[in-house]
C-alpha cells in the first residue's frame, strides 16, 4: 500500500511517501518560504538529495510542483498517479467537531472552511492541499488527521476559558491545541528512548515557524500554549503570540483599525517578522550574529517567552523529567535552546555547550553531566505519525 502524505503549513509544503504497513519511505521532500522569493525545494530519493532555489507563489503551485517529482521519469517514485493508494493530510484546527482521524469527504471539506477564521494561516493551505490532491490523485483515498486531537485529553481547567460558560456551551469557545501529531510524535520517542518511568513528566517544545509548548503527563496532553485558534502562546514566524485583549480593543477602537487589518497585522505581519523585518530564523540569527541588536533582542524576548512556559509547565506537572526541543527551529538551532536553558538553575537544567553544538538527524541528550533534567532533540516526524493513522483507518 502507497500512501502520500501531504503536511501543507502556512509557509512549507513537507511530503513523504510511505509503503505500508513496512513504513519505508520511498522518497521526501520540503518545500520553504512558500510566497517568498527564492523558496527553496529539497527532495530526497534512494539516498540522493536534489535541491534548487525557485519561485513558489502559494500552495497550488507547490502543490503541482510536489506531483511533478513523485512522477518524473528519473527521480520519481511512481509511474502513475493511480499508484498512490491514500493521501493523508495533516489539518491544523479540527474544532470540536473532529476529535479522531477520518476519510474526507463534502461534509468534512466544508467544516474545515467553516473553521478558516480559526487558523487563517493554516486551514485554507490544508484545503487547497486536500483539493489539489483529489483532482491530481483521484482513485485514493483522502484522509484527515487533525492537529488539534492529541490534545483532547486536556482537563477542563486548562482547556476553559473564564469568560460566561454560554461560549463554550453554545459555540464550543475553548482552547484546543495545535501541533498535535509532532508532539504526540516526539514525546512518545522520547518515553522509548528514556523508558516510561523516566518519562513520566515532559515539556515538548514545538518551534518552527509556527511554536507551540505542551505539558505532557503519562503520555497525555495536560495543557498547551495555544488555544482556541494557533494564534497565541509563544512568539512565531509572523504572529504576536501571548497578546493583552486590551491590545486589540486599543486597534480597533481607538487606532480605528478594521477587524481585518487587525486579523492581518497580528497573525501575518507580527511575531519575529514585526520584530526584525525577516520570519526565517535562520536569517535573524545571521543578523544578530553579525551584530545586529534589533535581531539580537528578539531572539532573546523569543527565548524569555518560552523560559516562561517552561516554568509554568513545571508547576503544572509538579516537576519535570526531560525537556524536547523539536521542529525546524528546535531541532537545529543551538542558539536557541542555549538562551532558553540559560539562568535555569533553580530548576536543574543545564546544558552541554558541545553537545548543544552537534547536529543530527537522530534522537540526542544535549543536557550537561551535573543537570537533574533531560533536555533532549528529537526530531519530529508528522509525516510518519499521520501515515500510522490512516493507514489503521483503512485498516
Amino acid at each position: 500500500m502507497q500512501v502520500l502524505v501531504i503536511n501543507s503549513g502556512s509557509s512549507s509544503i513537507k511530503f513523504q511517501v510511505f509503503t505500508m504497513p513496512s513504513a519505508e519511505v520511498k522518497c521526501s521532500g520540503l518545500f520553504e518560504r512558500i510566497g517568498l522569493e527564492n523558496a527553496v525545494i529539497t527532495y530526497k530519493v534512494n539516498g540522493e538529495k536534489h535541491k534548487k532555489t525557485t519561485d513558489i507563489p502559494d500552495h497550488k503551485v507547490g502543490l503541482e510542483l510536489v506531483a511533478g517529482y513523485l512522477l518524473d521519469s528519473e527521480i520519481g517514485v511512481i509511474e502513475s498517479k493511480d499508484d498512490i493508494d491514500a493521501v493523508g493530510h495533516r489539518v491544523v484546527h479540527g474544532g470540536s467537531t473532529f476529535a479522531e482521524t477520518v476519510l474526507i469527504d463534502d461534509a468534512v471539506k466544508d467544516k474545515i472552511k467553516d473553521l478558516y477564521s480559526l487558523a487563517p494561516l493554516h486551514n485554507p493551505a490544508n484545503l487547497e492541499g486536500i483539493l489539489v490532491a483529489e483532482n491530481i490523485f483521484s482513485k485514493a483515498k483522502q484522509i484527515a488527521v487533525f492537529d488539534t486531537a492529541f490534545h483532547q485529553t486536556m482537563p477542563e481547567k486548562a482547556y476553559k476559558y473564564a469568560i460566561p460558560n454560554k461560549f463554550l456551551e453554545e459555540s464550543k469557545v475553548r482552547a484546543y491545541g495545535f501541533h498535535g501529531t509532532s508532539h504526540k510524535y516526539v514525546t512518545e520517542k522520547a518515553r522509548e528512548v528514556l523508558g516510561n518511568d523516566n518519562s513520566g513528566k515532559l515539556i515538548s517544545v514545538h518551534l518552527g515557524n509556527g511554536c507551540s509548548i505542551t505539558a505532557v503527563k503519562d503520555g497525555k496532553s495536560v495543557d498547551h500554549s495555544m488555544g482556541f485558534g494557533p494564534m497565541n502562546g509563544l512568539v512565531m514566524g509572523t504572529r504576536c503570540g501571548d497578546l493583552d485583549p486590551a491590545v486589540v480593543l486599543y486597534m480597533m477602537d481607538t487606532l480605528k483599525y478594521s477587524l481585518e487589518e487587525a486579523s492581518t497585522i497580528l497573525q501575518k505581519e507580527s511575531g519575529m517578522l514585526g520584530l526584525t523585518g525577516f520570519s526565517d530564523m535562520r536569517d535573524i540569527e545571521d543578523k544578530a550574529l553579525a551584530g545586529d541588536k534589533t535581531c539580537m533582542d528578539a531572539l532573546l524576548l523569543n527565548a524569555y517567552r518560552i523560559k516562561k512556559f517552561i516554568g509554568s509547565y513545571i508547576s503544572v506537572l509538579n516537576g519535570v523529567d526531560a525537556i524536547l526541543f523539536t521542529a525546524g527551529v528546535g531541532e537545529n538551532s543551538d542558539i536557541i535552546r542555549a538562551m532558553v536553558c540559560d539562568d535555569m538553575d533553580f530548576f536543574g537544567i543545564k546544558l552541554n555547550k558541545e553537545e548543544n553544538a552537534i547536529r543530527s538527524g537522530e534522537v540526542r541528550e544535549i543536557q550537561a553531566a551535573d543537570s537533574k533534567v533531560k533536555v533532549l532533540v528529537v526530531p519530529t516526524n508528522e509525516e510518519l505519525e499521520i501515515t500510522k493513522q490512516v493507514y489503521a483507518l483503512i485498516n
